[in-house]
């Protein structure tokens, strides 16, 4: 889900003015101390999309013209984007306070699409220098982070320096984790994983074999993974290994979120002896997979050959990936553990963040 920050304009960006007019003039037009390059780290390197709110009272009227406001608001969003800093949307109520609109903070009249459910409001933030703001933090379910000298009740931070609102959020930050419980009447599984993990591993399927395997993507794809599985294998392999890999993608879905900030696609050449295995895998929200991989043995160890394209292909479906596998060599070992190996690899490239791009790898605003 996304998250949001809530950003209000004077006081919190710019400077507000001292009178109860505003600004008339550049010299009098200024950003609050380390807002701008707080706002450019917060932008590029955490998961937040920027939304501006103000109340400009009665903007538009013959009391605040038009030509006091756009000029300075224009010029600030211009200073902004040349540090890379970009507002995904901006919401300028222009009623009086005496007039009790629901548009203007603290109510939430103007922010009702973010109340659909496609928001993580409940670690998303209002940041503001009126009490006004805490209050919508409330009105919306999210935290606060009040700017100002005194404490603010029920705001989660209160401060006047943006190097602690950075390094605030900075500690908020989610990290890419994901438990997943999948029991059905063949097979009963649970998957812990961290994509920002180090290779730490604790896997029990009941096969041997394949736990050799999904240890070798932990430990090359530097993930944190806990996978435990209760099967009917006193049947055959093919529930826990096909459940096993729908349960695997299904909980790098969920860590990878909408996949902002990723490189999105992973490729690794993976030899081993005489074995050169190439894998390649691209999180685009669809499912594909081409495998050019042959065994001549029925089993390597307790695992099935006919089972490795069939995890694969499990894992893609649920995971929403493209996947592409292509093997060659001799030994059959060699050849799958390969394959696993340059799969992780290929995730481990796929699910880094990119430094300093925060947004959505497609042009389509999607994965």
């Amino acid at each position: 889900m996304k998250k949001a920050l809530f950003i209000d304009r004077d006081g919190t960006i710019l400077i507000e003015p001292k009178t109860d007019f505003q600004v008339d003039s550049f010299e009098k037009f200024a950003f609050l101390p380390k807002s701008i390059s707080n706002l450019a780290k917060i932008y590029q390197e955490l998961d937040y999309e920027f939304v501006m709110v103000t109340n400009q009272d009665g903007l538009g009227t013959d009391s605040y013209p038009e030509d006091t406001f756009w000029p300075y608001q224009n010029k600030m969003l211009e200073i902004l984007e040349t540090e890379g800093i970009k507002f995904d949307d901006i919401l300028i109520d222009r009623s009086f306070e005496h007039e009790g609109l629901e548009s203007r903070k603290p109510g939430i009249g103007m922010m009702k699409r973010y109340l659909a459910g496609e928001y993580d409001l409940a670690n998303s933030f209002v940041i503001g220098d009126r009490l006004t703001d805490v209050k919508l933090a409330q009105n919306l379910g999210a935290k606060a982070i009040f700017i100002g000298s005194s404490k603010a009740e029920g705001a989660a931070l209160t401060t006047e320096d943006w190097d602690e609102i950075y390094t605030f959020l900075k500690q908020q930050k989610t990290s890419r984790r994901a438990s997943i419980r999948r029991a059905t009447s063949e097979t009963d599984i649970s998957i812990d994983l961290d994509l920002d993990g180090t290779g730490k591993m604790n896997i029990n399927t009941g096969l041997g074999f394949f736990d050799h395997m999904l240890e070798q993507v932990a430990k090359h794809g530097k993930l944190d993974l806990t996978i435990q599985v209760k099967g009917d294998l006193h049947i055959d392999e093919h529930h826990t290994i096909e459940d096993t890999g729908l349960a695997l993608g299904e909980a790098f879905l969920q860590a990878l979120g909408d996949k902002r900030g990723i490189s999105r696609y992973g490729f690794f050449l993976l030899p081993m002896d005489e074995v050169l295995a190439q894998v390649a895998i691209d999180f685009s929200g669809r499912p594909w997979t081409v495998w050019n991989a042959d065994f001549r043995r029925e089993k390597v160890g307790d695992m099935p050959t006919e089972m490795f394209f069939h995890f694969f292909k499990s894992f893609s479906d649920t995971a929403k990936a493209n996947l592409n596998v292509r093997v060659e060599g001799d030994n059959e070992h060699h050849k799958i553990e390969a394959v696993f190996k340059g799969f992780a690899r290929a995730i481990r490239m796929a699910v880094e963040r990119n430094k300093g791009d925060n947004t959505i790898p497609s042009t389509k605003g999607i994965l």
